[in-house]
């Protein structure tokens, strides 16, 4: 089968020819249809993701399919069931082995397409917004890279929860985007963002996907008591917190990476699927796709990750 590899770290990842996987007992053996894009496959290249593989490993860490066989037992799922998986690695292949328990049926109104853009944004903005920062109906919600992967889903869901959502984001298409799925108040990243969100009141939670100077203005814009997340670093920079100016406003920085717990509490991740499936089916979620592209072209869609001219998902068809 063709699987998108990487052969050692630092080299760029190639589409080649390997075995295809025969699934083991728990296992399901997945003909993958669709795979999404993650700004943690550019950091796996480079080896500076936290749950790097040992090479060689096929990139892509979230895949939609069809069931084409199973391990021994697997009761809760059937050959032909149209599924979604967080995977981790391995989604950008024509055939992928995962643990069953992390496989979840996806209902029929969902494309293949929309179910691989879905697990790991939605699932981080549901559990970061609701298990870690508590947020609660009428507080302000500022995210920032508003327009991205998992910031414009933190918007969506953020409204979903009754927050007043303010959205950062590069240009009037990207805020355009993010004004589309709930944003309340619109910040371009030329404006002084500190500034302008202490005029909208300030935050009382900050999802970040930016970091560096981004995570900086926000820090100083949060209200007493406010949650920060330091969700990514896509602009390059790992921040430094001030822990005395965490004392004199009592505030708190929560960390948060879904990947963890899929390794200490899977069901927490499995009952926030199990929730936001749901909503997508009651039409409250809207996942948004802006490129699809084969897997003989999945150089290109890492490229719009690392150049920043996606929104939302980044999709690649198998």
């Amino acid at each position: 089968m063709r699987a998108y590899r990487i052969a050692a770290v630092g080299e760029p990842a190639a589409l080649t020819t390997i075995p295809k996987p025969a699934p083991g007992p728990g296992q399901a053996l997945i003909e993958i249809r669709a795979c999404g894009l993650n700004f943690a496959d550019l950091l796996m290249q480079k080896g500076t993701y936290q749950d790097t593989p040992e090479t060689p490993f096929t990139l892509g860490l979230e895949v939609s399919g069809v069931v084409a066989s199973l391990g021994d037992g697997v009761t809760h799922l059937s050959v032909g069931d149209r599924v979604v998986v967080y995977c981790g690695h391995g989604g950008l292949a024509e055939y992928g082995v995962f643990d069953a328990d992390r496989v979840v049926p996806i209902p029929d109104s969902m494309s293949f397409e929309q179910a691989a853009a879905f697990p790991i944004a939605y699932g981080t903005s549901h559990m970061a917004l609701d298990h870690r920062a508590r947020m609660q109906p009428g507080e302000t919600l500022l995210v920032t890279g508003a327009a991205g992967g998992v910031g414009l889903t933190a918007v969506e869901i953020g409204k979903l929860m009754g927050a007043t959502v303010i959205a950062h984001a590069r240009g009037a298409e990207k805020l355009a985007v993010a004004k589309d799925a709930g944003a309340d108040h619109l910040i371009d990243d030329s404006e002084d963002l500190r500034m302008r969100v202490k005029e909208l009141g300030g935050a009382d939670v900050v999802y970040d996907a930016i970091g560096g100077d981004v995570w900086k203005a926000a820090f100083r814009a949060t209200n007493p008591e406010g949650r920060l997340l330091p969700i990514g670093f896509a602009g390059g920079d790992v921040p430094q917190i001030p822990a005395n100016h965490l004392l004199v406003k009592n505030l708190t920085v929560i960390g948060f990476y879904i990947g963890g717990y899929l390794k200490f509490r899977p069901k927490a991740v499995t009952d926030s699927f199990k929730t936001l499936l749901g909503w997508f089916e009651e039409g409250r979620l809207h996942p948004h796709v802006s490129n699809v592209l084969p897997l003989d072209r999945a150089a290109e869609g890492l490229e719009l990750l690392r150049s920043r001219k996606s929104t939302g998902k980044v999709v690649i068809t198998i």
